[in-house]
C-alpha cells in the first residue's frame, strides 16, 4: 500500500511526541508560568499544610525551608499579607527516643526545626498557625491533659508582625495566655477589617464560649472572621464528629460549627487541615459551603499534603501549598495549589501546579 507523503510525515510526527512525551514528560506540556496575581490590587494568603512530615526527618527539613524561601521570595509580586498554617507542627510533641523508622529526630529537634523554618517568615510577614492533634502529648499519656510545647517555640514576640496584629488570647491547659488561642486584627488594602482567629486542637468548650463571645464584641461584629482549626472536615466534606482520643471535653469539625460557626454572623470562612493518610490527593481536601444562624454561606476548606511524596515516610508533602488570591471586591477568593519543590527545577516544573477542580477553584465571601 503506498502512504500519502503528507499523511506519513504526520504519522511519524505522532509517533515521536508520543514517544519523547512519555520519556520525557515535561515535552508537549504547558509552559511553565510562575503565580501571579489575576488582578493587581489584589492580595493574597499563602497557606501551608499540617509540615509534621516535613521535620521529623531531618533530610525533609530543607523542602520545608525551600517553601520559606519561596514565600519570602513572592512577598512583593504576590502582595501576601498572611502566611496561615494548619497545625501539626511536629509529630510527635515529647518523644526523645526515635525509632529512626517512623521519625528520627526527638521532639525538641522537631520542634526546633519548625520554630527556624518559620523564623524565616519573622520580620517579614505575620503568620498564624494552628495547634494539631501532633502537637499535644496524647501520643504519651493517656487520662491527662493535652499539653503541648507550643508556646515555648511560638511566643508572641517569636514575630514582632504578628505581635502589631494581635488582640485577643485565651488561657490554654495551663492556664496561661498563648497562642494556641489566639485573634489577630488586620486592615486589608481596600479598607476591610479581618479578623484571624485561630483555636487550639479539639476546643475545649470554654475556648469554643470564648471565641463566640469574641467575635460578638462590639468592635469585631463587622469584621470578615476566618476561623483556623485543625480537625474540621472529612474528605468526604462532612464534619468530623469524634476521633479516638481519650480527652476530655473534646469537640471536633460538626461541634465547632454547632457551638460556634453557626451561631456567629460574622465568621465567613473556616479552613482547617489534619486529613489525609494516602498518597491520594482527593483523600487530602474538602470543601463545603453552610449557612450560618444569620442565612450568610460560611465557606469551609481542608487542605492537608502530609503523605503526598512517597507517604508519610516520604519527602513529607511534595512541598505543596495553596495561593489564597482576595480580590479588590471584597468578596472573591481565588484557590490555587502550588508546588515550590516542583518549580525550583526546569525539569519538574510541569508538575508545580494542581489543576483539579477540588485544587483550583474560587468562591464569594459574603
Amino acid at each position: 500500500m503506498k502512504h500519502h507523503p503528507v499523511c506519513l510525515a504526520a504519522k511519524i510526527s505522532l509517533y515521536m511526541l508520543l514517544l519523547f512525551g512519555t520519556a520525557f514528560p515535561g515535552w508537549g506540556q504547558q509552559k511553565f508560568v510562575s503565580p501571579k496575581l489575576s488582578d493587581s490590587a489584589a492580595w493574597s494568603v499563602i497557606l501551608l499544610p499540617d509540615p509534621q512530615n516535613y521535620v521529623k526527618f531531618e533530610r525533609n527539613q530543607p523542602i520545608l525551608d525551600i517553601m520559606m524561601d519561596w514565600i519570602t521570595e513572592r512577598i512583593d509580586s504576590l502582595n501576601i499579607k498572611m502566611v496561615m498554617c494548619t497545625g501539626d507542627l511536629v509529630e510527635h510533641d515529647d518523644i526523645i527516643n526515635p525509632d529512626g523508622k517512623k521519625m528520627d529526630q526527638t521532639g525538641p529537634q522537631q520542634w526546633r526545626a519548625v520554630a527556624r523554618a518559620f523564623g524565616k517568615l519573622d520580620g517579614k510577614i505575620p503568620y498564624v498557625t494552628a495547634t494539631g492533634n501532633h502537637d499535644y502529648n496524647i501520643f504519651s499519656y493517656t487520662h491527662k491533659p493535652k499539653t503541648t510545647h507550643f508556646p515555648d517555640y511560638f511566643p508572641a514576640e517569636k514575630n514582632f508582625l504578628n505581635q502589631r496584629l494581635l488582640r485577643e488570647v485565651a488561657p490554654n491547659i495551663y492556664g496561661n495566655n498563648s497562642l494556641e488561642n489566639a485573634a489577630y486584627e488586620w486592615r486589608s488594602p481596600q479598607g476591610k477589617y479581618y479578623l484571624f482567629l485561630s483555636i487550639e486542637f479539639a476546643p475545649r468548650d470554654t475556648i469554643l464560649t470564648w471565641a463566640k463571645e469574641l467575635v460578638a464584641q462590639q468592635k469585631y461584629k463587622d469584621h470578615s472572621v476566618i476561623l483556623l482549626t485543625h480537625a474540621y472536615l472529612k474528605s468526604t466534606n462532612e464534619h468530623i464528629e469524634k476521633e479516638g482520643y481519650d480527652l476530655a471535653g473534646a469537640n471536633y469539625g460538626k461541634a465547632i460549627w454547632e457551638k460556634l460557626v453557626y451561631p456567629s454572623a460574622n465568621i465567613k470562612m473556616v479552613i482547617s487541615g489534619h486529613i489525609g493518610g494516602t498518597n491520594d490527593a482527593r483523600k487530602h481536601v474538602a470543601f463545603r459551603t453552610d449557612k450560618n444562624s444569620a442565612g450568610i454561606n460560611v465557606q469551609q476548606m481542608t487542605f492537608n499534603a502530609q503523605a503526598m511524596g512517597g507517604g508519610h515516610y516520604g519527602n513529607g508533602g511534595d512541598g505543596w501549598l495553596r495561593i489564597l488570591e482576595f480580590l479588590p471586591d471584597g468578596k472573591t477568593v481565588k484557590i490555587k495549589t502550588f508546588s515550590p519543590l516542583f518549580a525550583i527545577s526546569p525539569s519538574t516544573q510541569g508538575l508545580a501546579w494542581r489543576r483539579e477542580a477540588y485544587d483550583e477553584f474560587s468562591f464569594k465571601l459574603e
